[in-house]
């Protein structure tokens, strides 16, 4: 016989899982390294580069304690020996370098680097790190916005490095905003420079749209942030830039074409048509470069590259083995640099190639050492990319838009590391260290012991009883 009650059948309800206010703070910590890896050159040009190099060394002091206090669990077999081996390449030149006082600096650079590389990956989650990545790339977005929009509504002209208005009309190489907002030229955001601006909003695009495709809230916001990152990527005008874009574009094809595949053997296919799409885009772009470049409005010498990497190549095969000692990037006031290559009156601070600045400064080994850190990284985020997810026999996982991350980034700077050698240091170098040893580490999302842990931190699990 039924009986009428007051007590609900359904189980009581209960708050939300909440994130402990640690790991509020630790994850807010990552997207602040993230930031001074991202818009770095923007903050040298802000203080000054003594006042950046405190920062910047302040800054791995607290990720080192922070790192000592959280413990996170790490697998010292699964960490990225080969980006090791090149630093540990790196250091060894400084016994023969030519200019020794900058090898240390920039060896100081590559190490730190290095180190909150590893630390970014190491106390977040996957969807924690590509988070992280989004609210820097939102950081540099705005303030990029912000300072030109300031330049030209309240300076109303150039402005040089420091803040600092000039009295007179200089090369616009030198300027640290150019005034162009509203009249329709190019813009440098707070990098200075137009080609980095783009890489970076680049950057910005590509998380904003996994983000978006992960199902992250507030979603018409993030459309925002993604028209705010796309204009200021279509403002800065690099070819290199856009280049970059068209590639990314058909790696993701790819990669979601390969995701369909059911049979064995069903991708080779695929593999052989996009090989020959690839091969034959690198032949049209080279030999066509000159009509390419000229609907870019750039010259058909990759605006002076040419000859840079000429001048490069010359100085390079002199030590053709060793190099003539790490120094990535270049300083200026260094004897055999000050006036070697100049460009607008500015000595030139980099090859202007990751490849042969990685020649001139290790030789033949360096170069070695970096296209083995660079194959490993490619392969292992392409598949994570790719594969689905697996660790028993069901084979029917979804795909989860977070693995895209890695694969995209690594298309992105290769194409810019053809013509630049920003993929050597700050948010290039940090990048392929960060998500190269978190694939090593934790090649499943959500999935294992790093990943289960700090989920329990974030609120998402609970704590195993006792």
């Amino acid at each position: 016989m039924a009986m009428h009650t007051n007590h609900p059948v359904s189980a009581l309800p209960t708050a939300p899982p909440r994130e402990t206010t640690g790991h509020l703070l630790l994850r807010a910590w990552c997207v602040a390294v993230l930031v001074l890896a991202l818009g770095g050159v923007g903050l040298v040009n802000a203080v000054g580069p003594v006042v950046t190099a405190a920062v910047v060394i302040a800054s791995a002091v607290v990720s080192a304690v922070v790192w000592l206090v959280t413990r996170p669990p790490l697998a010292v077999r699964r960490l990225p020996w080969l980006a090791f081996g090149y630093l540990a390449w790196a250091t060894a030149s400084l016994t023969w370098s030519a200019w020794p006082a900058a090898s240390v600096l920039t060896w100081l650079l590559l190490v730190i680097t290095t180190f909150q590389g590893l630390f970014v990956g190491a106390v977040l989650t996957w969807r924690d790190v590509v988070r992280a990545v989004a609210s820097a790339a939102k950081w540099i977005v705005g303030l990029s916005l912000v300072f030109e929009l300031v330049v030209s509504v309240f300076v109303r002209g150039p402005v040089l490095p420091g803040f600092v208005i000039p009295d007179e009309r200089m090369d616009p190489i030198v300027y640290w905003s150019r005034d162009n907002l509203f009249d329709g030229g190019r813009i440098q955001g707070v990098f200075g420079n137009a080609n980095l601006l783009a890489a970076v909003m680049l950057v910005a695009i590509i998380v904003f749209s996994i983000r978006l495709a992960a199902g992250a809230p507030r979603r018409v916001l993030l459309v925002v942030w993604i028209a705010l990152a796309a204009f200021l990527f279509v403002r800065a005008g690099s070819a290199t830039a856009f280049i970059s874009a068209a590639f990314v574009a058909l790696v993701l094809g790819t990669v979601l074409v390969m995701r369909t595949a059911r049979r064995p053997g069903e991708r080779t296919r695929w593999y052989l048509l996009y090989a020959v799409i690839g091969l034959g885009g690198a032949a049209t772009l080279w030999f066509g470069r000159s009509a390419l470049f000229g609907l870019l409005g750039r010259d058909a010498d990759l605006t002076g590259r040419e000859g840079i990497w000429a001048d490069v190549i010359a100085r390079a095969d002199q030590h053709p083995v060793i190099g003539w000692g790490f120094s990535t990037p270049w300083i200026a006031t260094e004897p055999l640099i000050d006036g070697w290559i100049v460009d607008h009156g500015q000595t030139v601070v980099q090859a202007h190639s990751m490849w042969l600045d990685a020649y001139l400064q290790l030789g033949a080994i360096g170069v070695a050492l970096l296209a083995l850190v660079y194959l490993a990284y490619l392969w292992r985020s392409w598949f994570f990319a790719v594969d689905r997810p697996r660790w028993d026999l069901r084979d029917d996982r979804p795909h989860s838009p977070l693995t895209l991350l890695p694969t995209l980034i690594g298309a992105l700077l290769v194409v810019q590391g053809l013509t630049e050698s920003g993929p050597l240091l700050l948010w290039g170098w940090m990048f392929v260290v960060l998500f190269g040893s978190k694939i090593k580490q934790t090649p499943l999302v959500g999935v294992g012991p790093s990943e289960q842990s700090m989920s329990i931190e974030r609120g998402e699990l609970q704590r195993p009883t006792p």
